[in-house]
């Protein structure tokens, strides 16, 4: 059986490299790596033509916590869960590259087997304007947006360096958060500072999560039978990242974060949206600098500064649920109105409202969460069907036959879309 595995796939290696020379890519296997502010995200594709296939997929999560989780899933194999801590994202992708080649869970060889990688990066600033191939002015630029995406970019960057030196010469692509979002309007985009700044500095809303809310999006579509491009839709991605986007006619027309992921809703470590004065009057009562303000904001705040417990929300719910911690049902309860107020704005801002799509480790996930931000819709005529939604993981519509407002749980499937634009680049720069 190993023998026979290994022909086939030394096979499909040796008619990948012939065909690619003339020209023509013929089967690839792309590692896509979503490196997220605590987590990795990975998955190995074979993408030939229509054919996507997913040969392995896990995540690596609470990276930098005193506990980590891996947990692999290789394609007709048992699940793969190891327990350890993972200081940083490096440790978590060598992680990731060991389990791939491992003798009993892995699904190629070795890591030579691996004919690219494709890799979320959260900020392209004005730099991009769409997905590209690495070289060193890409990752220059990427880290000129560091500043803008402080829990994201440094780990992006971490991910292709580390890539880098696994596998020299393998050809890289990296696809940005930013993208989907360039059709805001102007008026959404822009914040009430003097127009030379965003000339000058490009200060203006960026938007981030735009392979998620764009993939959701026209995933809940079909499930709900819509049109989305006669739609209003918002999507939530609520993770430890947490964004909110209304999608007119299949076009993100507005969205919660902002020149900087710190924008929006209260997310597992940012505070989200605050007064502007709070950080001057930080500086002055803390006699901190700019730089001590915003790594505050980014890593001491949101549901870990309210709850005084963890930014997890299942650490949340254990606290209350086993102890009665309100300070941990304070921050539920803040980060369900703070979403639910957004999906208000936005229905106000697109004129009406066909559907919200919960997405993301928490929307996934946490029905109560999907339940809670629901009810606050009822007024629009949204109603839940709670037989449906109540521990619910997979993609459904949600909501009742009866319901005004449609309500789905999509599964975001971001890598995907990064592996399909990294096949793309690629077999661009090979023509």
């Amino acid at each position: 059986m190993k023998l026979t595995f290994f022909l086939y796939t030394f096979a499909s290696e040796l008619i990948y490299k012939i065909i690619i020379k003339k020209d023509v890519v013929c089967v690839m296997n792309v590692l896509v790596l979503n490196c997220g502010s605590s987590s990795i995200k990975y998955q190995l594709l074979s993408i030939s033509g229509d054919s996507k296939d997913v040969l392995a997929k896990g995540i690596v999560e609470r990276v930098g916590f005193s506990e980590g989780f891996l947990t692999h899933k290789p394609a007709g194999k048992d699940s793969f869960k190891l327990s350890r801590a993972f200081p940083d994202h490096a440790d978590g992708i060598n992680a990731i590259l060991e389990v791939l080649t491992d003798a009993q869970h892995g699904v190629i060889i070795n890591i030579q087997q691996i004919d690219a990688v494709g890799h979320r990066v959260a900020h392209g600033g004005e730099y991009f304007s769409g997905s590209v191939l690495v070289d060193e002015q890409t990752k220059i630029n990427i880290e000129k947006c560091s500043d803008l995406a402080p829990l994201h970019n440094p780990a992006n960057l971490k991910g292709i360096v580390s890539m880098e030196k696994l596998l020299p010469g393998t050809p890289q692509v990296a696809v940005f958060d930013t993208s989907f979002h360039q059709t805001i309007p102007e008026k959404a985009y822009l914040y009430g500072v003097p127009y030379e700044y965003y000339q000058e500095y490009k200060i203006r809303r960026y938007g981030f999560h735009g392979t998620s809310h764009k993939f959701v999006a026209e995933k809940a579509c079909k499930l709900a039978g819509l049109d989305i491009n006669n739609s209003k839709i918002v999507t939530c991605h609520m993770g430890n990242g947490v964004s909110v986007t209304a999608i007119k006619n299949g076009q993100s027309v507005d969205t919660s974060m902002g020149f900087t992921p710190l924008e929006g809703s209260v997310m597992g470590t940012r505070s989200g949206d605050i007064d502007a004065g709070i950080v001057t009057y930080l500086q002055e009562k803390r006699n901190l600098s700019a730089a001590e303000v915003n790594n505050f904001l980014n890593k001491d705040c949101g549901l870990f500064g309210i709850s005084g417990v963890s930014s997890d929300m299942r650490d949340l719910w254990i606290k209350y649920e086993n102890e009665g911690n309100q300070r941990a049902k304070l921050a539920i309860d803040i980060f369900v109105y703070r979403i639910a107020k957004y999906i208000g704005a936005y229905a106000v801002a697109m004129k009406g409202l066909d559907m919200v799509v919960y997405t993301g480790g928490i929307g996934e996930n946490d029905w109560n969460i999907r339940l809670g931000i629901s009810e606050y819709l009822g007024f629009l005529g949204a109603e839940i069907d709670r037989s449906v939604n109540d521990h619910l993981r997979t993609d459904r519509v949600i909501s009742t036959p009866d319901s005004k407002i449609k309500l789905a749980l999509a599964e975001t499937d971001e890598e995907l879309v990064i592996a399909l634009d990294t096949v793309n680049i690629i077999t661009k720069k090979v023509s």
